[in-house]
């Protein structure tokens, strides 16, 4: 009897340690095909492809601006909104202009893009900084800067 006492013992502790690892094992698969889905990837919205698409229209304006690239200007913008970024144009030895897009909203067919920025004038040796936050117009297909309100960031003040 001893003998055999001791073969049941064996046996249900091999018994209970085989339970733990098939119900691993089971956990394991579950995870496994729970996660090996493929996940669905979300399509950008027309109105955030709008929005990238008015900031980057803001920096080409900006870069085109310092470089005084009129072509480019005259492309991106209307008359009236042209006339907005190269009004009281004055003439400066070098000029950085930094733009933070902050909020957009779509009103219909136009656009009201909200920047903040930093500009830093150098004229006659004379560096001036100035900031301030404008509101950039922006309507048609391609985009196209139609006015420029509040603080105009290319208009250099003699403060």
């Amino acid at each position: 009897m001893g003998v055999t006492g001791y073969y049941y013992q064996q046996k249900n502790d091999c018994s209970g340690g085989i339970m733990k690892k098939i119900a691993l094992i089971l956990l394991v698969c579950c995870l496994a095909v729970a996660c090996s889905g493929k996940k669905e990837v979300k399509q950008v919205s027309p109105e955030s492809r709008t929005a990238t698409e008015a900031f980057t229209l803001a920096e080409a304006i900006k870069t085109a601006f310092i470089k005084n690239d009129t072509a480019t200007l005259q492309k991106n913008s209307t008359d009236t909104g042209l006339k907005d970024i190269t009004a009281n144009r004055k003439s400066f030895d070098s000029v950085a202009i930094t733009f933070i897009p902050r909020w957009v909203e779509i009103e219909g067919s136009q656009l009201i893009v909200n920047i903040a920025w930093k500009s830093s004038w150098t004229v006659s040796g004379r560096l001036s900084e100035e900031r301030g936050m404008a509101v950039f117009v922006m309507e048609g297909t391609p985009l196209r800067v139609s006015k420029i309100l509040r603080a105009n960031p290319f208009v250099f003040s003699d403060k």
